[in-house]
């Protein structure tokens, strides 16, 4: 695909796309393999590491400026993700300890700011059905990595539908997530911003905090991040009278325009790095600016406030018409592509859920129909563990129900209360302190082992 396959209407809606409406290429994310990177000892599988990052992505931050420039489409971020850490540092015969894996952490992290991407993902660890030694050293260093580094995200996948819950693995990461919240207390925790829970994690998701590089991925790859809240808003908000078949209509073809745009710069960069095109995720993703957020799009249906009553229907709606609009446009989209919900990059969700008019609970409803899951909430600091890991049970059993992704990115912040505020700055943004409810799940979690895979995983 090139701009001359456009037509003129197109290139003058793309115009005000950019220009009105806020559309944007969020990320161009190039996927690593680190598989060739094993050497004899940790100290060498970590100057490996760094090697082969600086290597191919060196060109990665240039390429992105440079096609925003020729085409005219904002590319916010450029990232890295590599392939998932405890398995390359668990073949390195000193590095199945705790050390050896910040080693990694560290050289992924100066990497990255070498090349200039602001995010490289996958310091990760995949335990959905056991964990090996190099996966628990891996997660027992995950609050130190992402607390002594600046660039560097972390994530777990703890479950599938295929494989049920791993317990033990939930158990685990309830304390992770309140130790990395602990270790960046000056910041707000912003050490569990950097780190995801997932159940069903994909290979090729080019967002972060998320992101790693699959094992059945090639050794470079460009997956490419499209994000258009704004774009819809105003598609939505110029049908008032429609009615919902009409307007699931206006939103496949706007998510059509959308995904083109993506996949031209997706094969833009491709040709520029001589590294192989992946896909196009289509996730609405917002930013806590005006006119950027999902939040305002399900309201523009006819909701008063996200939370409302028929916010989980609108939401299904709008993700369910992205997605076909989408795959109607490229025969590459993957990822996630859908509609994020974090609450502290919406402007609308900051708002609901500062005057409560968004729950807790209702998140998590709206979770079963959206892209991801629970995203960027801030809740007491003073949340048990226990407590974290049963939210994380919670949502790893409406993804392995409903065979989707869903993840857990919760920011327990140190010494904040419900109604506070904590402050990233950025596209992080800001939140409000949200309750969560103060029963006790300690004795559920402590029973450790596995959910079994539920029947919809036998579908062969």
């Amino acid at each position: 695909m090139s701009i001359s396959s456009y037509s003129p209407q197109e290139i003058v809606e793309t115009i005000r796309m950019v220009q009105m409406e806020r559309l944007d290429i969020r990320t161009i994310t190039m996927g690593i393999s680190l598989r060739d990177c094993v050497s004899e000892n940790h100290a060498r599988l970590a100057d490996r590491i760094y090697d082969k990052v600086c290597r191919m992505g060196s060109g990665l931050t240039a390429a992105g400026a440079a096609i925003a420039r020729e085409y005219g489409i904002p590319v916010t971020n450029t990232r890295v993700s590599v392939t998932p850490v405890a398995i390359i540092a668990e073949g390195v015969g000193d590095c199945a300890g705790r050390d050896a894996m910040l080693g990694v952490a560290r050289a992924l992290d100066r990497a990255a700011r070498e090349i200039g991407v602001n995010f490289i993902g996958g310091y990760s660890a995949l335990v959905h059905k056991g964990a090996t030694p190099g996966d628990l050293a891996l997660i027992d260093s995950i609050p130190e990595a992402l607390a002594s580094t600046e660039r560097v995200c972390g994530s777990v996948n703890i479950g599938s539908t295929k494989s049920g819950i791993n317990m033990d693995a939930v158990a685990m990461m309830g304390r992770v997530v309140k130790r990395a919240a602990e270790l960046t207390a000056a910041a707000d925790g912003l050490g569990a911003a950097k780190l995801v829970v997932f159940c069903n994690a994909v290979e090729d998701n080019p967002f972060m905090a998320g992101a790693f590089h699959g094992v059945g991925e090639a050794d470079g790859v460009l997956n490419v991040g499209v994000s258009g809240p704004g774009v819809v808003l105003r598609a939505v908000q110029a049908a008032p009278a429609a009615d919902f078949g009409e307007l699931a209509s206006i939103i496949k073809r706007t998510a059509f325009k959308i995904t083109r745009m993506g996949e031209l710069v997706g094969r833009a960069a491709s040709a520029r790095l001589g590294v192989p095109f992946g896909i196009v995720d289509l996730s609405l993703a917002p930013t806590p600016a005006i006119g950027d957020s999902v939040a305002r799009i399900l309201e523009s249906m006819g909701l008063s406030r996200v939370g409302a009553h028929g916010s989980t229907a609108a939401l299904a709606l709008l993700n369910d018409a992205v997605k076909k609009g989408g795959a109607m446009a490229s025969s590459h989209v993957g990822g996630l592509s859908g509609a994020f919900i974090p609450v502290s990059e919406d402007i609308g969700m900051i708002e609901a859920a500062g005057m409560g008019a968004l729950s807790f609970d209702k998140l998590e409803a709206l979770t079963a129909v959206c892209s991801v899951g629970l995203d960027m909430i801030a809740i007491p600091g003073d949340t048990p563990a226990s407590t974290i890991a049963a939210i994380i049970a919670d949502e790893a059993a409406i993804g392995m129900i409903n065979r989707k992704t869903t993840a857990v990115r919760l920011i327990p912040a140190p010494g904040k209360k419900v109604g506070d505020l904590i402050e990233f700055g950025g596209l992080l943004g800001h939140a409000p302190v949200m309750a969560v409810n103060r029963e006790s799940s300690a004795a559920f979690i402590g029973r450790g082992g596995r959910i079994p895979a539920p029947i919809q995983a036998l579908n062969n």
